[in-house]
C-alpha cells in the first residue's frame, strides 16, 4: 500500500503535533517538506492556501491541520492507541493541554525564536531555506529567506510579545518548565504511560521551538531535562520510558490526575485564562454587529486570514494587544463539548477539579456561534 504522506517541516509549530501522533500509532508514512514541487502543484489548489501541516491519504484525499488529522485516524478506527481518554478528568484534562500547548505557548514560542539571533539566527535562517527552497542552493535562497523571516519575526507583536513584555515572558516560561519537569520527571506522559491529545497539544510549541531552536532548547536542557526527554519520547517509535522501572503502557487508573498537573492548571488560568476570556467577549461582540453571517461561511471571510481584529486584556501587570484568532475558540469548544456529553458523576468531578485550579470559567466562556472545520477551513457555525 502507498503511505501516507505528511506534507510538514521540522521547525513548523503545528507538524510536530501530527507527525508525533503518527509516530506514536505506527503509521506508515513519509514526511515530505512543503517546498517539494508536488505540494505547490497537488496540495496548493485544493487547499487553496499555504499551510501545514497537510496529511494525504492513499486515496489521494487531503487533511489539513494536526487535530483533524487526528481525528481522521481516530475516527476510521486506525489509532492504535487513541488519543482521547474514556474518563471525564482526564479527557477534559488532555483537551486542555491541548489548547494550552498549541496556541497558549505561542508567546514565549515566539520570542524564543526570533529575539536571540546572536544563537539562533544562522540555523532558522538555514532550516527555513533548506526546507521552503530545497532545490536552491544555500547562496540563491538567502535574500528570500531572510523577507520570509522578517515577516514571521514582526509576528510575534501580535502575540503579545513587545520590549516591555519579554522579562514577564521569560520569567512565565520558565516557571512553566520547571513546574513541567516536576511532573515528567514522575510520569512518561501527561496520564501515564501513554500519550494523549493534550501530550500532541504540548509538542508543537515544546519541539519545534522551543526544544529544537538552538537557544530555547539549550535552556530547556538545563532547567528542564525532563520535558526534553519527554520531546525525545514523542518522537519515538516506541514508548521510549525505560527510566520508568514497570511502568505500564496505559493511562493512570481510576480517572487519576496527578496533584502536579493540578499544579500546571493554576499556571494555565493564570496565564492563559485572561486572553480565554478577552477573546471570547471580542468574538461575541464582534459577531453581534455580523448579523448577515450564515452558517458556514470562511472565519474572517478570507480562507488566508487568521485573525477576525485584536482584543485586550491584562496579563502580569501589562495591558497586551494580541490578534483575535478564531482557531483557538474551535480548540476551547472542543473542551466544552467534550464536557457536555460527560455523564453526571462525572461532571461534577471534572467540575470540582477546574474549581480547584481555578479553571472553571472554561467551560462557560462561549461564543454565540461555534467555530467549525469544514473544507479544511474554520466557518461559523449556527447561533447558539
Amino acid at each position: 500500500m502507498t503511505p501516507f504522506t505528511l506534507y510538514a517541516m521540522p521547525h513548523s509549530l503545528y507538524s510536530g503535533k501530527a507527525r508525533s501522533y503518527l509516530i506514536k500509532q505506527r503509521i506508515d508514512f513519509q514526511e515530505v517538506t512543503a517546498g517539494h514541487p508536488d505540494y505547490e502543484k497537488e496540495v496548493m489548489p485544493k487547499i487553496g492556501r499555504w499551510i501545514i501541516p497537510v496529511l494525504k491519504t492513499p486515496d489521494g484525499e487531503l487533511i489539513q491541520d494536526g487535530t483533524d488529522i487526528i481525528d481522521w485516524f481516530e475516527n476510521a478506527g486506525k489509532a492504535r492507541i487513541s488519543a482521547y481518554p474514556k474518563t471525564g478528568r482526564q479527557l477534559i484534562t488532555s483537551l486542555i493541554f491541548e489548547l494550552f500547548g498549541g496556541e497558549g505557548l505561542l508567546r514565549p514560542a515566539m520570542h524564543y525564536r526570533w529575539n536571540f539571533d546572536e544563537t539562533n539566527k544562522e540555523f532558522i535562517e538555514d532550516q527555513f531555506g533548506l526546507f521552503r527552497l530545497p532545490n536552491l542552493s544555500k547562496e540563491e535562497r538567502q535574500e528570500i529567506v531572510v523577507k520570509s523571516t522578517s515577516r514571521m519575526r514582526g509576528a510575534a507583536v501580535m502575540f503579545g510579545v513587545t520590549a516591555e513584555t519579554i522579562p514577564d515572558i521569560e520569567t512565565a516560561y520558565e516557571s512553566f518548565l520547571k513546574q513541567l519537569n516536576v511532573h515528567f520527571t514522575l510520569h512518561p506522559y501527561l496520564l501515564g504511560g501513554i500519550p494523549t491529545i493534550g501530550d500532541y497539544g504540548l509538542i508543537a510549541a515544546l519541539f519545534a521551538h522551543l526544544g529544537r531552536d538552538p537557544y530555547p532548547a539549550t535552556l530547556m536542557k538545563q532547567i528542564a531535562p525532563a520535558v526534553f526527554r519527554w520531546t525525545e519520547r514523542m518522537n519515538s517509535y516506541t514508548a521510549d520510558m525505560s527510566e520508568f522501572v514497570d511502568m505500564p503502557e496505559a493511562l493512570l487508573p481510576e480517572d487519576d490526575i496527578p496533584p502536579t498537573l493540578i499544579a500546571l492548571f493554576r499556571t494555565v488560568a493564570e496565564d492563559y485564562l485572561p486572553e480565554i476570556r478577552a477573546f471570547t467577549n471580542f468574538t461575541n461582540d464582534w459577531l453581534a454587529a455580523q448579523p448577515e453571517l450564515q452558517s458556514g461561511d470562511i472565519v474572517g471571510g478570507d480562507p488566508k486570514a487568521r485573525a477576525i481584529g485584536s482584543c485586550q486584556f491584562d496579563w502580569r501587570g501589562h495591558q497586551l494587544t494580541v490578534g483575535v484568532l478564531p482557531y483557538r475558540l474551535f480548540l476551547l469548544q472542543r473542551i466544552q463539548d467534550a464536557f457536555d456529553g460527560v455523564d453526571g458523576a462525572q461532571k461534577a468531578s471534572v467540575q470540582q477539579l477546574l474549581t480547584e485550579a481555578g479553571l472553571e470559567d472554561i467551560l462557560t466562556l462561549r461564543t454565540h456561534r461555534k467555530v467549525l472545520r469544514k473544507n479544511n477551513r474554520e466557518v461559523w457555525g449556527e447561533k447558539i
